[in-house]
């Protein structure tokens, strides 16, 4: 068994590996009790063979990860954190300095190549937006960065006077009043980068990940499949490599 771990800008999410199939786990946001819950959850599930980590740039959250694994299982079990490569388990990365694309995304890519294996885009709808393009031969064409949703939001909560930042969900349209505004202001904005990428850009299956995913597919106008495991299918990838 191995235990996958993608700790990211807002959330831990985790899973095990078991029999070239993947369990995900509840997410976990961050709290000053995450050592606490993760010595909770970890404690009554056997000793994986491999921990393999994704972080982005919560190096605080990779060392409390790293301080419970080693509690629980000494250094008898191998801990990798994955990096981003140039060039590795058939995909090409487009980027000029690859070890600059996020490793949620490298990870991402591995996951497209190896589970659907023909031309894609997929999209992290999470605390930034990112989209990438791969085609079917495994070469990373590049992507885009924007911000996320609730990034969008409390930037304008930040920096815009008597707007406050809200989580609810509205109708999606011309607004009365500032806050279904702005939900409506932010999620077009989200949507209209996707479908103009997408228009311009044709012959590419579209993929969805992360935290907002199934509330942005619900109102796009093209077809698409939602995979929120992508990061945890990616982290697998190169587990099941590493053993082979």
């Amino acid at each position: 068994m191995n235990l996958l771990i993608d700790i990211g800008n807002s959330r831990l999410k985790w899973g095990l590996h078991e029999h070239n199939k993947i369990i995900p786990k509840s997410p976990i946001v961050y709290s000053k009790h995450l050592k606490e819950q993760l010595l909770s959850l970890w404690t009554g599930i056997e000793q994986p063979q491999n921990i393999a980590i994704s972080c982005v740039n919560a190096l605080d959250w990779l060392a409390i990860v790293q301080q419970v694994a080693l509690q629980l299982w000494s250094s008898s079990t191998k801990i990798t954190k994955i990096k981003s490569l140039a060039e590795g388990y058939g995909v090409i990365s487009a980027y000029q300095h690859p070890e600059k694309l996020g490793v949620d995304r490298w990870l991402a890519l591995l996951a497209l190549h190896k589970h659907y294996p023909f031309s894609t885009c997929v999209v992290d709808c999470g605390t930034a937006v990112t989209i990438d393009f791969l085609n079917k031969q495994g070469q990373h064409l590049g992507g885009l960065i924007a911000p996320g949703l609730t990034l969008m939001k409390k930037s304008l909560a930040e920096e815009t006077q008597d707007l406050e930042f809200c989580e609810p969900e509205f109708s999606l349209g011309l607004a009365d009043n500032t806050e279904a505004a702005i939900y409506s202001g932010t999620l077009f904005s989200t949507i209209g980068l996707i479908e103009h990428v997408m228009f311009n850009n044709p012959g590419f299956q579209l993929i969805l990940t992360g935290g907002d995913a199934e509330i942005i597919a619900k109102k796009l106008s093209l077809e698409c499949i939602v995979q929120l495991d992508l990061v945890l299918l990616g982290l697998a990838v190169t587990i099941i490599s590493s053993e082979q």
